[in-house]
């Protein structure tokens, strides 16, 4: 497709007239065309297709085409006709010789008589021949010139001459005489090339691509390129460019070659049609000619016929441009400091005009000069409302620049803060090079109340521990007066924060009070009290004999404060309190809640924290794969760098997970993750330690196990908060002894552990089990009894399923194979379902297939008996007992069959009386097989 004309139709039309005029002039009836069409409308295309069929023709045939650089000289055209290799030498000298010489110089009668003596000269030439004149772009040409065919068509009526001329519709005022004198002429027609429509860009393209792709491509050709000739040409090359294998599925879209030909379509209008069309690109849209004009130091009316001229050659559609990248394309195309001047110009303006501080700040943000005081506020505000609109990395270049503008004090240090909280929406890495600054300002005392908890809280996961304190040691002092109630509150809630996170910082802050009693007389929506009533709940959770109490304080935090940029860490923690305080299925409830709320927003640290909580709590749940799956997804959303301090929980649950379901290679490679210096002397740093040792334990290294237990006990006496909830390193320590053979050592610190009383039932039924395994054979039985009854009404189903294991094995040590082989069976089952391979093989070494294993765990002689007791169940009856069979938890239970906890009790209490057995554990195997398992 080499050219492009206008409407097809219309344009072989208007080419078979000019064969027809030409015909009529061959016979010796004169004919003058004038053809109109806007900017790459397919004038010239028209003319130079009918150029070489006059050739063909025999003709004579004289062109030029008008310039703009040559408007001011004198029969500039006239010269071109005549340098022409057609012309005769001799004609060409005569009339070369008129032009030169003083008639022209002198009156306007001189003037005439040597024009006269010119059309002479050519109408000579058509006794043998028939003359074709044909000049594009008229509009162009100088005065002189223009008079000159105007007087020759004046004479050619009865002349072998055609004349076609080609023009823009729009007109200069010294051009509309030439215009109408040239409609007056008897033997003069008028032809008009619009854009293509749909129709005629679907015929366009089929000239080189299949009927049914030009079909599908034509709307939105069409759309993009108005119908224009050239852009059309462009964005078929564009679509090209993808690869003519692209040609069946892509759509076209606008790319180089269509920049191009925009830039292109803008140079050969009018020089005010470039000027406007930068204004519209800088502005967005052309509603207001006023405000284009007071942009550009153009009349309205100026103004005014640039845009008709950009809707004419289809470059805008309803006062803006048809694609993105014609209006980029203008805008690069714009020297920079031009580029910059319009945009600080127009922002000018809009702010006079009343415009909203979004596009103001648009303006002020590609201007990219030093802002002016007066953009502070606009900037600030724009900034809040680009994140509701979720435009994060907009709202962070308004704060940027209302930085910059800002003079040295609290308001730029606030500036600096909300800049910071901001680009821990995209990333912790994105706030990292503001924080130094704010480090100097909280030395200084100039952080508000409000910014002094979340920027400690960024502080210590970045791993500047030291800064961290530092900072609020500095604002303790500045706030020791007292006068400032919200300040000393905010203080003591940085204090608690930081004491919370990293125990070592303790004896270097100050003690005010808590962050509640030191916030009286304060606002109560301050963001530091979220943090103080975080830390508290956390200590609550860490603290022997008030886990209820930290339920009570998690529920309160995760009820009073909603997800913000100053509430997300503390609603994390409160729901690791939950976590660590045993109540999953709230932490669960209220993980996914959170999720919900901005899932559909663009906070990737939000949704990364959540879902590193919310594969903690798969992770204690027993749920590996969803564990791996919520922690990866979690790492995807914050590079490794950017995790921080907060790299070890996250590590810590993956490397658990992958260890926990046989992928050894892959929990060995995220060992090798670089850490923070500054990990080892934080919360995160102890659940590193335990996975790490964990994953030592499963892969046989268990010296360095041992090592990685006995730090993480290490450091909790030095910190003397000696907590196994937070990592049991005593039981983890104990394993590994058992591993090594040495059972004294095991028992020594699982009773040690014992006589510490952990209430968490989670923690005492993997102690039990410890502990029976370095018992007699006759006492292991009671013990591991008592760890499966608590480990039932847990969420815990790895350790569930060791338990029932550890029991199994019990039992057929004693000689009970057959009860021996329905706990294993059990153990099976749950581990299965918790996707804990390793462990599964280690029960059942020989099978592979849970129908196979069922089979063969079947005692011989009860199966009709139980097989009649189950047919007594109801269908609901069947559902709970299955899933309490498997290992389920009655809030597990509850949770899948949408009831309520309480249903379930009152269900299992009719199944056991049903089937005559007093626990889950002695529900007969008959229930796990899958022919009952489908009615779950």
């Amino acid at each position: 497709m080499n050219s492009l004309p206008a409407n097809l139709f219309e344009w072989e039309n208007h080419l078979s007239a000019l064969r027809e005029m030409l015909r009529g002039a061959t016979q010796g009836r004169g004919r003058l065309a004038l053809v109109s069409g806007a900017v790459a409308s397919g004038k010239t295309t028209l003319l130079n297709t009918f150029a070489e069929q006059a050739i063909e023709s025999g003709a004579l045939l004289l062109e030029a085409t008008g310039s703009r650089a040559e408007r001011d000289l004198p029969f500039g055209i006239l010269r071109k006709i005549f340098d022409n290799g057609a012309m005769p030498s001799e004609v060409r000298s005569e009339v070369i010789a008129l032009l030169d010489g003083n008639g022209l110089e002198t009156t306007a009668a001189g003037r005439m008589h040597v024009m006269s003596q010119i059309s002479s000269v050519l109408l000579r030439m058509v006794d043998d021949r028939t003359l074709v004149v044909l000049v594009d772009d008229v509009h162009c040409g100088d005065d002189q010139s223009l008079q000159f065919l105007l007087h020759l068509a004046r004479r050619v009526r009865q002349a072998k001459v055609l004349i076609v001329l080609t023009e823009s519709p729009r007109l200069r005022q010294e051009q509309f005489t030439f215009h109408a004198e040239l409609l007056r002429q008897p033997n003069c027609v008028r032809m008009r090339l619009h854009m293509l429509t749909e129709s005629g860009v679907a015929e366009a393209l089929s000239g080189s691509l299949s009927a049914t792709v030009a079909a599908r491509l034509a709307p939105e050709c069409h759309r993009v390129s108005g119908g224009n000739p050239m852009l059309l040409r462009a964005l078929l090359e564009d679509w090209r460019t993808v690869g003519e294998h692209g040609e069946a599925q892509q759509r076209p879209a606008p790319g180089e070659a269509f920049a191009h030909a925009v830039l292109g379509c803008l140079h050969r209008g009018e020089p005010e049609v470039l000027e406007v069309a930068r204004g519209v690109a800088v502005l967005g849209d052309a509603r207001s000619p006023r405000l284009l004009g007071q942009l550009l130091d153009l009349s309205v009316s100026t103004v005014q016929q640039g845009v008709q001229d950009l809707h004419q050659c289809a470059v805008l559609e309803h006062n803006a441009f048809r694609d993105e990248v014609a209006r980029t394309a203008v805008l690069d195309a714009t020297p920079a400091t031009a580029r910059g001047a319009l945009h600080a110009r127009a922002a000018r303006l809009l702010h006079a005009d009343g415009a909203s501080a979004l596009d103001v700040a648009r303006q002020l943000v590609s201007a990219r000069q030093d802002g002016e005081r007066w953009t502070v506020p606009v900037l600030r505000e724009a900034a809040e409302f680009a994140l509701v609109e979720e435009e994060l990395e907009f709202s962070l270049r308004c704060l940027e620049h209302a930085h910059h503008a800002c003079g040295p004090g609290p308001e730029r240090t606030a500036l600096k803060a909300r800049l910071v909280s901001i680009a821990w929406r995209i990333g912790p890495a994105a706030a990292e090079s503001h924080l130094p600054e704010l480090i100097e300002d909280a030395e200084r005392g100039r952080l508000a109340p409000r910014d002094v908890a979340p920027i400690t809280s960024y502080l210590v996961w970045s791993g500047r521990l030291d800064a961290a304190a530092d900072a609020v040691a500095a604002l303790a002092r500045s706030a020791g007066t007292g006068e400032d109630p919200a300040m000393t509150a905010a203080v003591s809630a940085s204090a608690q924060w930081l004491t919370m996170l990293s125990p070592p910082l303790r004896d270097r802050l100050p003690t005010v009070g808590t962050g509640v009693t030191a916030a009286t007389g304060a606002p109560r929506d301050m963001a530091y009290l979220a943090y103080a009533h975080a830390a508290a709940t956390m200590s609550a959770a860490l603290t022997e004999g008030q886990s209820d109490r930290a339920v009570i304080e998690a529920e309160r935090v995760l009820q009073r404060h909603h997800l913000s940029d100053s509430t997300l860490q503390p609603l994390v923690i409160a729901l690791l309190a939950l976590v660590l305080a045993g109540r999953l299925d709230l932490a669960l409830s209220w993980c996914e809640r959170l999720l919900g709320e901005c899932s559909a927003r663009r906070v990737p640290s939000w949704q990364a924290l959540l879902s590193a909580v919310r594969a903690e709590i798969a992770l204690r749940q027993g749920d590996l794969q969803v564990a791996a799956h919520q922690a990866r997804t979690a790492m995807s959303r914050i590079s490794v760098q950017g995790w921080g301090v907060g790299i070890g929980l996250l590590l810590s649950t993956l490397i658990q997970a992958e260890t926990g379901m046989g992928h050894y290679d892959e929990a060995m490679a995220l060992l090798e993750q670089p850490l923070p210096d500054e990990l080892f002397q934080t919360l995160p740093g102890l659940f590193y330690l335990r996975a790490r040792g964990r994953c030592h334990l499963a892969t046989g290294r268990y010296h360095a196990a041992l090592g990685d237990f006995t730090a993480a006990g290490e450091l909790m006496d030095a910190w003397r908060m000696d907590m196994p909830l937070l990592t049991p390193w005593r039981v983890d320590a104990a394993e590994t002894w058992l591993a090594l053979g040495d059972p004294k050592r095991a028992r020594a610190l699982a009773e040690e552990q014992l006589r510490l009383g952990p209430e968490d039932a989670r923690l005492r039924g993997a102690l039990l089990v410890v502990l029976a395994r370095t018992d007699e054979l006759k006492r292991r039985v009671p013990r591991l009894k008592e760890a499966v009854e608590i480990l039932e009404g847990g969420d815990d189903r790895i350790q569930l399923a060791i338990a029932l294991g550890e029991l199994g094995r019990a039992y057929r040590s004693l000689g009970d194979f057959n009860r021996g082989r329905v706990f294993v069976r059990k153990a099976w089952h749950v581990a299965k379902t918790c996707g804990a391979d390793p462990l599964c093989r280690e029960l059942m070494p020989r099978h592979a297939d849970a129908g196979e294993f069922a089979a063969a765990a079947a005692q011989p002689g009860q199966g009709a008996e139980q097989q009649r007791d189950v047919e007594a169940l109801t269908e609901a009856e069947v559902r709970i007992a299955v899933l309490a069979a498997h290992g389920n938890t009655n809030r597990e239970i509850a949770s899948k069959l949408f009831v309520t906890v309480s249903t379930v009790e009152q269900h299992l209490t009719r199944i056991y009386r049903k089937l005559n057995v007093k626990r889950r554990r002695d529900l007969p195997a008959k229930l796990s097989d899958s022919s009952l398992t489908g009615t779950v």
